[in-house]
């Protein structure tokens, strides 16, 4: 075999997997991040129906009939004296109003909406797991470390953050610093990503047992 087929068939697999990486990391992002439709159809709507007023305003003002709403040269010369001929709490609240509108579509924009699940690794690709089956599992991993009932765990998870809320059975101490090894124990076996940090919390009242 040639040094180039060798180099060809080198790099063949290597770039296949490099592919199947990235068409992983794409996958993984889009199951895990919300989509910004929701906002992009509202912004789309609001601007075709202030372009199909404009044009409705003009074309009846191209044809001679009176305006619809607002004349258009009446509607510029409004503009064109505020603020003054508008109170000063409708101009401030409108105000207002169009800035925390503007910061929705800025921030929907800019920032990463996360959804409430996280990714396992699995040889066929990658497997999405919801935060409250996540939850779930560790809160059984939980209560069977310390040995109580199921009503007595309670375990809420986040992007980066698992706590256990844990109230022990009367007489029966029970460790915190074991709980959280058996939940990250949990975490660790299922290579979850991200790793959230886990916080153990043991009520000081205890339940009567059963």
């Amino acid at each position: 075999m040639s040094g180039t087929d060798y180099q060809e068939h080198y790099d063949g697999p290597a770039t296949a997997y490099e592919a199947g990486d990235r068409f992983n990391d794409r996958l993984a992002l889009r199951e895990t991040r919300s989509s910004r439709a929701p906002a992009a159809i509202i912004a789309a709507v609001l601007v075709s129906l202030i372009c199909l007023y404009v044009l409705l305003e003009a074309a009846l003002k191209a044809i001679g009939q009176p305006a619809w709403l607002l004349e258009p040269r009446d509607f510029a010369a409004w503009l064109n004296r505020l603020p003054e001929n508008v109170p000063t709490l409708i101009l401030g609240t409108s105000g207002v109003l169009i800035l925390f509108a503007g910061l929705f579509f800025f921030l929907q924009g800019v920032l990463p909406g996360h959804l409430h699940r996280h990714v396992l690794p699995s040889r066929r690709g990658i497997a999405v797991v919801d935060d409250e089956v996540l939850a779930s599992s560790l809160a059984r991993r939980a209560r069977t470390r310390a040995n109580v009932t199921e009503e007595q765990v309670l375990v809420t998870v986040s992007r980066t953050l698992v706590e256990v809320q844990l109230r022990p059975t009367s007489g029966i101490p029970v460790e915190a610093s074991a709980i959280q090894s058996a939940v990250e124990d949990e975490l660790q076996r299922s290579h979850i990503d991200p790793m959230p940090e886990v916080r153990v919390r043991v009520s000081t009242s205890g339940v009567v047992g059963q």
